[in-house]
This record gives structure tokens, C-alpha cells and sequence, in this order.
């Protein structure tokens, strides 16, 4: 099968929603599938107030030649089947002729609901839904739209669902982890008494929050050591307190590590389509402290494999840290749960869902289409 994924941007760092698609990218190129993923320099429907970070994203592209961005992202192993394609913008005249096309954001659904016959079955990658990404009126209209979507969790799910679309034009695939970049190196009962959070600038991820809860703690156990890690900021925040060593953009095999000499992970977002460094951290050996931001819920169960919190609570967030610190054996005991759990969330599973339903789709489209032509 021919298939299109058609991002927002480009990104040399790491961005959650991009992961997802390079990974069903690489998953589907293995099983023999032609497949593109089509990164625009620019789009129509961006709103103003986001322009600047989309030229933030693609100022990265200037300077390159049609192929030379595989070279980029050294964050994301990237099959050499994958063909990474540029485009001025992601119109129909710039986008190969498929038999499956995705959109992967509200920006780009309006440009894949545009595209003709030619390009594809359409489909509709639902991975995020959170008001600083878009308005929720804005995120709902482009749900109605006639795709099929596929959403990561079942939280997102119930929202697209909500939203008045239902019925067989809805699906939920939850996505998986890499679990050949994240998997236990170190033994869950012998760690430092160590934090690991990821701090980003974007609002929806909360990290003030996690911060004030982490203080908190820090008050009950003054020893506690605490790193930080984010794509988002190349220097180290002035704002941040002098006791947290911030390690910025990292490589996976670095992030693994961090996961690895730490025992507890903390994630203080007020929204994830499904929440994948929680994930990674689980399957790396971590205790997670979270706030219940939706998608987590996918994988996350509070007190079985995991502590949640109330998304914004910052006090809570803290009691669920200090009673991971003070009670080894609940550490532990939710540690190794968290990390039998996740397992069961591979790519290979994922991947083979979505070809599946790929598959039957472009064949129920062939049938109708031969019956009208028998009946035209």
C-alpha cells in the first residue's frame, strides 16, 4: 500500500505527535509498505498567534536539500525506506498519488479533506486534544469532517465521540513505546533517590506545577536529588531552582539512562493524547507520580501501577512523591507493575492494527467503487 502521513512541520527535536508518526512510519516500511511523510515549509490555516513557532519549527528546512532532513532527526531512528518529503505547502499538487493519506493535526486536516480521489483514503491521526494547541470548537470541526479517525488512547476516544462522531468512523488504537530505545538497564530496589521530570515552556505541560510539588518535597526530604530534561529550551531556564540539574535536550540512549538511575518520574501535565515519557519511564524501571491528564489513563492505574493526582494540584501531587519516598515497598511494589503493564503496549501491536484497518478500508472503497461503476 501507498501511504502519505502529513505532518504540521519539521522538528529537530523531540516532539510527542512527530514520535508517533515516525514510528508508524517505520513500523509500516518494514512490512513492506510504500511509505511518505510529508513535512510542509508552510500552511494557510496556522493561527497568527502560532505563526512564529511554526517558522520557529521549519527555519530548520532552509537551509537543507530535499532529502538532507533524515539527517536531522537524530532524535528519531528512522527506517531508510521512509522516504521525508518537503513541500512548500501541503496542497494536492505537492503530495504523492496514495491509497491512504493521514492527517496528523487540525492544521493539516483541512488540507487532506481538500485532496482528491487520487490521493487517497483519508484518514485522521487524533493524537491531542488540549486548549493550547487549538480551540476546542476548532478541534471539533475538523473531527466532523468526513475521515476515518484513529485516536491513541481511549480517553481521546470518548472526546472525539462526545463530540457528536460515532460509529465505525471512530477508532482507538492506543500507540505503544520503543521499547528497544527504553527498557530496565537497572535494578527497580537499588536506585539513587532521584526525580526525573520533564520541564517544558508549553502551559499544557504543567511543569511550575510539578516544580512547586517537587519542593514540597524536597521540604520532607532535603537530600532528594532532581534532574530535568526538555526539548523545548537549548539553555538552562533562569527561573529553575538552583537544585535541579537541568540536562535539556538529550539523546534516547541518555534519556534511557535517566530514566534508569531514577526513582520516581514525575508528570505534572494538564492534558496528553496518551502521555508517552510516563510510558518510557515505566518501562525503564521508574515509580510514576502523575497528574491525571487524560490519555495516561490509557496505561496508568492509580495505586495498581502508578500514583495520579488531579491535574493543577499541586499538593497532591506532592503527597503521592513524599509517600513514594517515604515507603520503599510501595515504590517498588508500583515500579514493577508499571513495568510488567507497560509491556504490553508494543509498536508491533499497534502497527499491525492500523495496517489492518488501512487495509479493509481501501478494499471497502474498491467494492464501491466497482459496484457504482457496475450500476453507472
Amino acid at each position: 500500500m501507498r501511504i502519505n502521513f502529513i505532518l504540521p512541520f519539521y522538528s529537530v527535536r523531540p516532539i510527542g505527535g512527530l514520535k508517533v508518526v515516525y514510528e508508524y512510519a517505520n513500523q509500516l516500511a518494514a512490512r513492506g509498505h510504500d511509505v511518505s511523510v510529508i513535512h510542509p515549509r508552510s500552511m494557510r490555516n496556522i493561527e497568527p498567534v502560532r505563526r512564529p513557532l511554526h517558522k520557529l519549527h521549519n527555519a530548520a528546512l532552509d537551509t537543507r536539500n530535499w532529502f538532507a532532513p533524515r539527517a536531522g532527526l537524530n532524535w528519531q531512528p528512522l527506517d531508510r525506506r521512509v522516504r521525508i518529503v518537503i513541500v512548500p505547502e501541503p496542497t494536492a499538487e505537492h503530495v504523492p498519488d496514495a491509497d491512504a493519506v493521514f492527517a496528523t493535526a487540525w492544521q493539516t486536516a483541512g488540507y487532506v479533506r481538500e485532496y482528491p480521489a487520487r490521493k487517497g483514503n483519508k484518514f485522521y491521526l487524533v493524537m491531542d486534544f488540549d486548549p493550547w494547541i487549538a480551540s476546542q470548537e476548532v478541534l471539533e470541526k475538523t473531527w466532523k469532517w468526513p475521515f476515518l479517525k484513529i485516536t491513541i488512547s481511549s480517553w481521546l476516544y470518548e472526546k472525539v465521540r462526545a463530540a457528536g462522531c460515532a460509529g465505525p468512523e471512530v477508532m482507538n488504537i492506543p500507540i505503544g513505546v520503543s521499547f528497544e530505545q527504553f527498557h530496565l538497564t537497572n535494578d527497580i530496589g537499588n536506585r539513587a533517590k532521584r526525580i526525573l521530570m520533564l520541564y517544558s515552556s508549553s502551559p499544557s505541560k504543567g511543569s511550575e506545577i510539578g516544580l512547586k510539588a517537587i519542593a514540597k518535597s524536597r521540604e520532607a526530604h532535603p537530600d532528594l536529588e532532581v534532574t530535568l530534561f526538555g526539548p523545548t529550551m537549548r539553555r538552562r531556564p533562569a527561573t529553575l531552582p538552583d537544585w535541579a540539574r537541568y540536562g535539556g535536550n538529550i539523546t534516547n540512549e541518555r534519556l534511557r539512562t535517566l530514566y534508569n538511575e531514577s526513582r520516581i518520574y514525575v508528570c505534572s501535565s494538564f492534558a496528553e493524547g496518551f502521555a508517552l515519557p510516563p510510558a518510557e519511564a515505566m518501562a525503564c524501571g521508574c515509580a510514576v507520580a502523575a497528574t491525571d491528564c487524560g490519555g495516561i489513563r490509557e496505561f496508568a492505574v492509580d495505586g495498581i501501577n502508578a500514583l495520579l493526582s488531579p491535574s493543577g494540584d499541586a499538593d497532591a501531587l506532592a503527597r503521592n512523591i513524599i509517600s513514594l519516598l517515604d515507603d520503599g515497598q510501595l515504590r517498588v511494589r508500583l515500579a514493577t507493575a508499571g513495568h510488567q503493564s507497560i509491556s504490553e503496549f508494543t509498536w508491533e501491536t499497534a502497527a499491525s492494527k492500523l495496517e489492518e484497518l488501512i487495509g479493509a478500508r481501501i478494499s471497502d472503497s474498491r467494492t464501491l467503487a466497482i459496484s457504482q461503476a457496475a450500476h453507472g
